[in-house]
């Protein structure tokens, strides 16, 4: 067998044992099948689906099953191999919002002073802040919900104002809570679902259980996301 068909038909068949293995399919259910499945609810499968289908063709085309042997009979191109190679190491070996977005998250306790959250704005150019109280989590201030606070609030002196006044500015919406083991795709999918509902999300906080009582690990924000390929 040829080195592209050999490297393509290995890759293809990859998938669809991962695939098999992620539907619990002991005998299999067919790729294609197996994708429009998957769709529902695999942000990676979703991402790629128009490309896996195609793949699902082109193996039917460039191979041909006679008595359990595969006889090559067209060579794929070089950039379909090494999409399918791609796409194949996506899913077997998804990349993780953990170690990629793992990082010292600057956060603030709610009774802390707001000029003081202010100064590492100064600073450091940081713009969303994870509150608590002791260790429970309280919210998360960001850049517009100072601002709000600061227009209703034009003759009050910020020196004795506390972080935990600027919550109630914060939609509760501005953030969600991630395992540190959700796909990078996942992530993304995230933002977009809240902006195609109106919502505007600043942050996804990773902890250790994807729960507002975990071990905050990192955050990731719009900014972020974008440099998802």
């Amino acid at each position: 067998m040829a080195e592209n068909s050999e490297r393509f038909i290995t890759a293809f068949n990859r998938i669809d044992k991962a695939m098999d293995g992620e539907l619990q399919s002991s005998k299999g259910i067919g790729f294609s099948k197996a994708v429009r499945i998957l769709t529902r609810y695999n942000a990676i499968v979703r991402r790629y689906k128009d490309d896996l289908l195609e793949f699902a063709e082109l193996r039917n085309a460039i191979v041909h099953n006679r008595l359990d042997t595969i006889q090559v009979i067209a060579e794929p191109h070089d950039s379909v191999v090494e999409s399918i190679e791609k796409i194949e190491k996506e899913f077997t070996q998804p990349r993780l919002v953990i170690p990629i977005f793992e990082r010292r998250v600057h956060i603030f306790q709610s009774n802390k002073a707001l000029s003081e959250l202010l100064h590492v704005i100064r600073e450091k150019g940081y713009s969303k802040f994870p509150i608590y109280d002791a260790q429970e989590f309280k919210g998360l201030v960001t850049g517009s919900g100072i601002t709000k606070w600061l227009s209703m609030n034009k003759e009050t002196s910020i020196r004795d104002v506390l972080i935990e006044e600027i919550l109630p500015y914060e939609k509760e919406t501005n953030h969600q809570f991630i395992d540190k083991d959700t796909s990078v795709y996942t992530a993304v999918e995230l933002f977009k679902d809240e902006i195609s509902k109106g919502n505007r999300m600043d942050a996804l906080l990773i902890t250790d259980n994807g729960e507002a009582d975990g071990k905050l690990l990192g955050m990731i924000t719009a900014w972020d996301i974008m440099s998802i390929e």
